[in-house]
């Protein structure tokens, strides 16, 4: 798919979510300042869909992936099977089940197994997520993902992407941590603690990232604000970039279900 500029390449983003007394915690990730894109941001783990991950193959080995396919158009089981596995590499968490099972794989041995075995040589892209599938006998989760907000690179951009961002509940006694390679440093965080956390400058947040934490930030359960996204219209949302005299701004439309609508063109978003 393209537009004006750069071709759009599909990705996929998890904000994983827990309960906590205080409220609900979404887990972060820093990435690598290697990274081109959103180099040394705090962001939602995610990724490109890779060929792999449209392999048409999967509905003959788990067929009740298929019904997952239509929320993400044409290619929604492309967009849940790349999220699970950017998930699985960029935080250790895995939303699968034991084939036949009924219940997410929580943590403990068999998962501790699984991320030593196959999570470096799925992020070094030696192996397929329906490899480790076939041989763990393992069905990816695709149900515990609920469609947030979908997002797409401003044309004018360099770099473009066509990104779904899902909501999912962290499968109980899973245990998260970040890859040291795409992502140096993690957290379990409140949205409006992380927002307030980039407005103090501790973190730099790009602008999609924040307007997710903000709606998110309303929900005061996970189960809540696994409800609000289900019941939610998930509107197609491209900035729009506007010159002005201090410098290009990204803005969005009304209509688009955010509270805030411009902010300057961040620095990490122009690479």
């Amino acid at each position: 798919m393209s537009g004006g500029g750069a071709t759009l390449r599909q990705a996929a983003t998890v904000l994983m979510l827990r309960d906590t007394p205080a409220g609900p915690e979404v887990f972060m990730v820093r990435r690598n300042r290697r990274i081109d894109f959103a180099s040394g941001a705090l962001v939602f783990p995610g990724g490109k869909v890779d060929a792999a991950d449209r392999d048409r193959g999967w509905p003959d080995l788990c067929p009740a992936l298929e019904a997952t396919m239509a929320d993400s158009g044409a290619d929604g089981l492309a967009f849940r099977l790349a999220a699970i596995r950017e998930v699985f590499e960029e935080s250790g968490l895995l939303l699968a089940r034991e084939a036949g099972g009924d219940k997410p794989i929580g943590g403990g041995a068999r998962l501790d197994a699984l991320g030593t075995r196959y999570r470096q040589a799925l992020n070094a892209g030696e192996i397929s997520l329906r490899a480790m599938a076939e041989a763990e006998r393992l069905t990816p989760a695709t149900d515990l993902l609920v469609p947030f907000s979908h997002w797409l690179t401003p044309e004018a951009m360099p770099r473009r992407f066509d990104t779904w961002f899902y909501l999912a509940a962290a499968p109980a006694r899973q245990l998260a941590s970040h890859d040291g390679r795409e992502s140096v440093d993690s957290l379990w965080i409140r949205p409006l603690d992380a927002l307030q956390a980039w407005r103090d400058g501790d973190f730099t947040v790009v602008f999609p990232t924040r307007l997710n934490l903000q709606v998110l930030g309303q929900a005061v359960t996970v189960e809540q604000a696994l409800g609000a996204a289900r019941g939610r219209d998930i509107p197609a949302v491209m900035p729009r970039i506007e010159e002005r005299a201090d410098g290009p701004w990204l803005c969005i439309r009304p209509d688009q279900g955010y509270q805030t609508l411009e902010a300057p063109v961040d620095g990490v978003m122009r690479r």
